[in-house]
């Protein structure tokens, strides 16, 4: 397979690409989506018996620090303050539903990477806040004041 080299807009650098205009790790997640999709339908056949909490847990560490170390502090908080939230694989990531539905997700920056981890919210979220607010927030290190904001947003997402 051929690759190109293409200036990613806003950046310096440039990104290989395949031919089908994904770089090696946006391929990577579009599988484990897959995958995640077809061991859903397992689980609604009742043919598979994974606890979801453990997968999740299981790809946490399977993370290198510090994301690692991130995702469980962000695990650990979702599941205190939003026990009725349904964890999750989503496109290898640990994610958050809410009738089964993505709510929130920790995307580890070694994903793609990135310079920092990020926890996305998607429009199941009750986020509003006017005509803009964020959805995404960018995560270097996860101290106090971070773990205060996480569960603050996790909470108020819910509802």
């Amino acid at each position: 397979m051929s690759t190109t080299q293409r200036r990613t807009s806003g950046t310096t650098g440039t990104r290989e690409e395949g031919a089908d205009g994904f770089t090696a790790e946006e391929r990577a997640a579009i599988k484990e989506r897959a995958q995640e999709v077809r061991a859903g339908r397992r689980r609604a056949t009742g043919a598979d018996g994974v606890d979801p909490d453990a997968e999740v847990r299981a790809k946490i560490a399977e993370l290198p620090e510090p994301d690692r170390a991130m995702a469980t502090r962000v695990h650990e908080i979702v599941r205190a303050h939003a026990p009725s939230l349904t964890p999750r694989l989503w496109y290898g990531m640990p994610a958050y539903a809410k009738d089964g539905k993505v709510l929130c997700f920790f995307q580890p920056a070694s994903k793609f990477k990135a310079r920092y981890a990020t926890l996305g919210f998607n429009d199941v979220a009750q986020l509003d806040d006017g005509g803009m607010w964020p959805a995404a927030f960018a995560l270097v290190e996860l101290g106090q004041a971070e773990e205060q904001r996480v569960r603050e947003l996790v909470v108020r997402a819910c509802g």
